[in-house]
Parts: C-alpha cells; sequence; structure tokens
C-alpha cells in the first residue's frame, strides 16, 4: 500500500447550497471552472447517480490527462462523493476519494469544503493548490452568474 494524504480545502461561494452543488453536475459548467488555468478541461462525462461516471478529459500544457471516477453519494445540496484517478499517476489505478460539503451560510452563502483523501503523497502540493485555485475560479463563474 502507497503512503497517502489528505487535501482540505474550504471557502465560502457566492450563492445558495443548491446552485453551488449544481455546477458539480452541469458538464458546460464543470468544463469552464473545474482545474486550475492554464489546464483545460476538454472534455466532460457526468451520470450523476450513485455509480455513475464522472470523468474530466484534461489538457495540461499539451499533455494529455484522463481524470476519471465514480460517483458514491449524491445528497442534493448537501453532499457529494466520488472516486478520482489521475492518468498521469505513478499508478494510475490508484483511486482516491473526494468528498465535497456544502453549507449554507450567511444570505445566499455556502460554504464549501473538499475533502480529496487517499491522494499519493507525491500530489499533496499539486491538489492543494489547484483546489485552492479551482475554487476561485467557481466562485468568480458564480459571482458573474449569479448576481
Amino acid at each position: 500500500m502507497t503512503d497517502t494524504v489528505t487535501v482540505v480545502v474550504s471557502r465560502v461561494m457566492p450563492a445558495p447550497p443548491a446552485v453551488v452543488f449544481d455546477e458539480w453536475l452541469d458538464p458546460e459548467a464543470l468544463q469552464e471552472w473545474m482545474c486550475p488555468n492554464p489546464v483545460r478541461v476538454v472534455e466532460v462525462t457526468v451520470e450523476p447517480r450513485v455509480a455513475g461516471t464522472v470523468r474530466f478529459d484534461v489538457d495540461d500544457s499539451g499533455t494529455r490527462v484522463l481524470i476519471s471516477g465514480q460517483f458514491l453519494t449524491i445528497d442534493r445540496p448537501r453532499l457529494l462523493r466520488f472516486t478520482w484517478s489521475n492518468s498521469n499517476w505513478e499508478d494510475p489505478s490508484q483511486a482516491s476519494i473526494v468528498a465535497v460539503t456544502f453549507e449554507p451560510v450567511g444570505v445566499d452563502e455556502t460554504l464549501m469544503s473538499i475533502e480529496h483523501t487517499l491522494l499519493p503523497t507525491s500530489e499533496f502540493e499539486s491538489f492543494h493548490s489547484g483546489w485552492i485555485d479551482t475554487f476561485a475560479q467557481l466562485a468568480a463563474r458564480l459571482t458573474s452568474t449569479v448576481r
């Protein structure tokens, strides 16, 4: 068994939980905000049901990376859990787990938290900074589309 790490990131989003939650299941939205720039999501597959596929075809500065997983929990608008594997990891079959929680705070705001567990140790920095940047991109999208 490889050593693994957990990345935890939280941010208040400028929209109610149901709106923020739905961004995670909308392929067009995900293409816009998932993965930190300049990494681009080229194609998204989302089957929003337990055991359904979640898949991101990514262009990382000219390198194609496939991120794939399956939904474990879909509890709108509170919790999303899914597995996550990267084709460019040392062991591409290694599955990590992403849990995203959505808690209402203030007026029409959501405390969105992610706990990404079972990550390869070598990926901690990349995913920690990556989720922070990705959350910022989602916040910017919500600001421009909700208000």
